[in-house]
């Protein structure tokens, strides 16, 4: 009884490390979004007559702020996290509504999606993403067993997304609508739902989101464009025909940095949305491969994380992992696709790459919750091993194990198995 205590203080003590995978790639994306950003972005800062290194200081100040929120959220336990867990849900709601209030929502392009903070304009789609991310993986730690049996807790998250979706049309917001669908989608598999369960609430909603999708004429332009787009190369191809010839312009090797033509006013968003087209041109196929390593790196990390975590029984550090890592991939995916002409045109940036002020910073965050779980991995797992060696150890005065009874063996066992639980793997919430 007097050595538990010690020992408590002993674990409490012990230290995790975060991922240095996961944090080399991040830091690795962060570095190379910084200069190409600086790249692409000077022919449109002269052109706009704000001056050629505006788009380049804008993001180092934003990289600088996601930098100190990921630090905050590298810092925060998990557990703090997630016993908010309902202000969170009911924070996407506020948000997405918030748009729509006079003076604070701001209208952009006939798009109502930022809110107007005075010294910048922010997207509250960005911070819904992560928030709902965060919900979304509580709740599968409440109810685990339910999402499997029963098609109320399946259907419960699934009318979450809708109303966020619901809100998300009325902006108008396509590409993020799908990206929060895929993701609850994603994290409802990786959750455990009954497979069988979900074909139902899919085979409804594909067709419900195809109508959505052909609803507006510029979105069927796009659709039509993105499958020949030289067939009107100056209107609705536009866009795709000037990324396609600086993608086929940088061969192996590309041209060389800072030695794109298409940047130069022919590129429309050339350091946001097809900033990768400006590195396909500079970076040749070698830089185009280099972008999809890292997000593969990124993704693969993130997922091998939360597989670990699922398995030490922590479910909550999970399925944030999973999520923060469909987020990452399944973004990267469509903007990737985008540029080389692969998918229809969307409004996606590429993660930390791409020039922005509230993708940067929720990406950074978001970022920085993924490495936040990793710590408290390899902190449980340095526990489970300082355990285990004391286990093996006999302390003074300790009879053999030849010479115990096997009952008091048996006990022993029992006792220190139900301690081990209750200091590595806490369950936080309903698990029935």
């Amino acid at each position: 009884m007097n050595d538990t205590p010690r020992q408590a203080t002993r674990l409490d003590a012990i230290e995790g490390r975060f991922d240095p995978w996961l944090l080399g790639t991040s830091i690795a994306l962060a570095c190379l979004g910084v200069v190409m950003v600086a790249s692409s972005s000077i022919a449109i800062g002269e052109g706009l007559n704000v001056g050629p290194f505006y788009f380049l200081t804008r993001h180092i100040v934003f990289l600088c702020g996601g930098v100190a929120l990921a630090v905050w959220m590298m810092r925060t336990e998990l557990k703090t996290i997630e016993q908010h867990n309902q202000l969170l849900l009911l924070a996407c709601f506020v948000l997405l509504l918030a748009v729509f209030v006079p003076g604070i929502g701001s209208r952009v392009n006939g798009a109502r999606r930022w809110l107007n903070l005075g010294v910048s304009k922010f997207q509250a789609v960005e911070a819904v993403k992560l928030l709902y991310i965060v919900w979304l993986a509580s709740y599968l730690v409440r109810f685990r067993d339910e999402v499997n049996a029963t098609w109320r807790a399946m259907l419960k998250p699934l009318g979450v997304a809708v109303a966020l979706v619901g809100l998300l049309i009325l902006q108008p917001d396509f590409g993020s609508l799908s990206l929060i669908l895929a993701i609850t989608a994603g994290m409802l598999v990786l959750g455990g739902v009954n497979m069988p369960r979900m074909f139902g609430p899919v085979l409804i909603g594909l067709p419900v989101l195809a109508a959505i999708a052909i609803a507006e004429p510029y979105r069927v332009r796009r659709f039509t464009s993105f499958l020949n787009p030289w067939q009107d190369p100056f209107d609705s191809g536009y866009q795709l025909t000037n990324a396609l010839m600086a993608v086929g312009r940088g061969e192996i090797f590309g041209v060389g940095l800072g030695a794109s033509v298409q940047k130069l006013s022919y590129l429309p968003e050339a350091h946001t949305d097809f900033i990768l087209a400006v590195i396909a041109e500079e970076l040749g196929l070698v830089g185009v491969a280099l972008v999809i390593g890292l997000y593969a790196l990124l993704a693969g990390r993130a997922f091998w994380v939360g597989l670990k975590c699922v398995e030490m029984r922590r479910h909550f550090a999970g399925y944030c992992a999973f999520g923060v890592g469909l987020w990452m991939s399944l973004q990267s995916f469509v903007s990737i696709g985008v540029n080389l002409g692969l998918l229809p045109t969307k409004g996606l940036t590429l993660p930390l790459i791409s020039s922005g002020g509230s993708s940067v910073l929720m990406t950074c965050m978001a970022l920085g919750l993924l490495l936040r779980v990793s710590y408290e991995l390899d902190r449980a797992e340095r526990q489970v091993a300082r355990l285990r060696g004391e286990a093996q150890q006999p302390a003074p005065g300790h009879v053999p194990a030849t010479a115990q009874p096997v009952g008091a063996t048996a006990t022993s066992s029992v006792r220190g198995t139900n301690r081990l639980r209750q200091r590595v793997e806490p369950t936080l919430g309903r698990t029935a």
